[in-house]
């Protein structure tokens, strides 16, 4: 396998279609670095909710992406040294990190913080645009998506087993809801790229979904 540089697999997709597990265990097996995107714009909209600061004002969820005191750590992410990993896992912040990404802005604060990850031996990214503007020059890029209804079940189960309250028929409005958002906004939109490949997880499971994305990866 010939690359130019440290390697990326970028995995971009829709809000809970499973993309972070499958990032996450693809850079375990392949000893990569890890890039969980979607957890900068959480805690940005964590870090505005804490600071009464309205998802309306563009300029100054800007200055707290560019100043975001953080050091992810395995499975913890500190934020001023507290460990909030499940806190800003709750549909609060979720959607909340949905309407902060449509800033351009927040985007270009946290452009380069993104691309601090790629290091050597490699870097599994996952997010909404890491494969179309954060790393366009990923060797693989894969779109990973399931239909709704599975992913609302998904996040409802993941919730569940980390202790949080959530409704079925929320979270399929919600994940509805910030697919619209995340496919309509003009910063950097979600939508599968022409080099990227189309993985849709509706019937696989994690495991096979994984063997997937290793196996795309071997074939390059």
């Amino acid at each position: 396998m010939e690359m130019n540089g440290t390697p990326v697999i970028a995995i971009d997709g829709p809000s809970a279609s499973g993309k972070g597990t499958v990032a996450q265990m693809v850079a375990e097996r392949l000893r990569f670095h890890y890039l969980d995107s979607g957890a900068l714009y959480r805690l940005v909209a964590y870090t505005a909710i804490q600071s009464e600061v309205g998802f309306d004002d563009e300029t100054t969820l800007s200055g707290i992406a560019r100043d975001l005191d953080v050091v992810f750590t395995g499975a913890k992410i500190l934020l001023k040294e507290e460990d909030v990993a499940d806190a800003i896992r709750a549909e609060i912040f979720s959607n909340g990190a949905s309407k902060v990404a449509a800033y351009p802005q927040v985007r270009e604060s946290l452009l380069d913080r993104q691309r601090a990850f790629r290091q050597i031996p490699g870097l599994v990214a996952d997010g909404r645009d890491m494969g179309s503007v954060v790393f366009p020059d990923a060797v693989l890029k894969i779109f990973l998506t399931a239909d709704a209804e599975t992913r609302a079940q998904r996040r409802y189960k993941q919730l569940m087993e980390k202790g949080i309250d959530a409704n079925i028929s929320t979270l399929l409005q919600d994940i509805r809801d910030r697919d619209a958002r995340d496919i309509n906004r003009s910063a950097a939109p979600l939508q599968q790229g022409a080099d990227a490949i189309l993985l849709d997880t509706t019937s696989l499971n994690i495991a096979q979904a994984v063997d997937e994305v290793l196996r795309r990866y071997h074939e390059i």
